[in-house]
């Protein structure tokens, strides 16, 4: 199965970079090959799929793939993947779920979309192509009307185990999931031997996460495949503060959000 957009296909030009859905294999190629240049080659990662300079596993089939491309030669300089909550379900469940517990999560009431894999390449980080990838998920998200986002952030485990503790330990303090929505990692995280001596930088995606007002869902699930710490984040669209609503999706809320079900595979 191959994703596709219809009705989303939409383009969000902001000066020099823009965001598309993929809607050819070509284009879902770029963003395979992008995430294979950063979690492959820059990180280490033990891509299971990963071969012909891409990086892939089986959800890929039943995702949507947004981009951002530079408006000067067309390249793509950011992506993640995106699976709807119709999708999970016919994919079997979110992968979040092969690293954590999300029972109490997908309890709660109303349609789910999980993003993953998102990379940006190592020469665009301090440009805006993150904000533009944010605003395409953003523009989803009202067309279809989520009520929650969901999805892994990862704490690369090269700056150590105590390093990914601390960021941990920063986070969950700053902005913690509800006792009754937290989730439990699969594969905990070994702990650190020894206290970390240094202030700790948070991962850029993350932050990107408690910009918009996103919970931390609890302790870091252990990849070892790609060598990070993963922290589930959540962010509950029905929640959101008008400040949140505002920097997240451009305006506030509708009050007649449409209710829906909950995940069932």
């Amino acid at each position: 199965m191959t994703a596709t957009t219809t009705t989303h296909a939409t383009e969000a030009r902001r000066a020099r970079f823009y965001y598309t859905f993929a809607r050819t294999q070509d284009a879902i190629d770029d963003s395979l090959a992008l995430r294979y240049r950063v979690f492959v080659q820059e990180m280490g990662a033990r891509a299971s799929l990963a071969g012909n300079g891409l990086e892939a596993d089986g959800m890929d089939g039943f995702c949507l793939h947004l981009l951002v491309r530079d408006a000067r030669d067309g390249r793509t300089v950011a992506s993640t993947r995106i699976l709807t909550h119709e999708a999970a379900i016919a994919a079997g469940g979110f992968y979040s779920a092969s690293e954590f517990d999300l029972d109490a999560v997908l309890a709660c009431r109303g349609r789910f979309l999980e993003i993953g894999r998102t990379c940006v390449d190592a020469a665009y980080r301090r440009s805006p192509a993150m904000p533009v990838l944010w605003a395409g998920i953003a523009d989803l998200i009202r067309a279809d009307r989520y009520d929650h986002l969901i999805g892994c952030a990862s704490i690369d485990l090269r700056e150590g185990l105590a390093c990914a503790h601390a960021i941990y330990r920063q986070i969950w303090a700053r902005q913690p999931a509800d006792p009754d929505r937290c989730v439990r990692p699969l594969m905990a995280l070994p702990p650190a031997n020894a206290p970390l001596d240094r202030a700790v930088c948070l991962p850029p995606l993350i932050k990107a996460y408690l910009r918009v007002g996103a919970c931390v869902g609890g302790p870091p699930c252990h990849d070892p495949d790609f060598n990070v710490a993963d922290v589930f984040m959540h962010l509950d669209l029905n929640r959101l503060t008008p400040r949140y609503a505002r920097r997240f999706l451009g305006k506030p809320l509708s009050e007649g959000r449409r209710a829906a079900t909950r995940l069932s595979a």
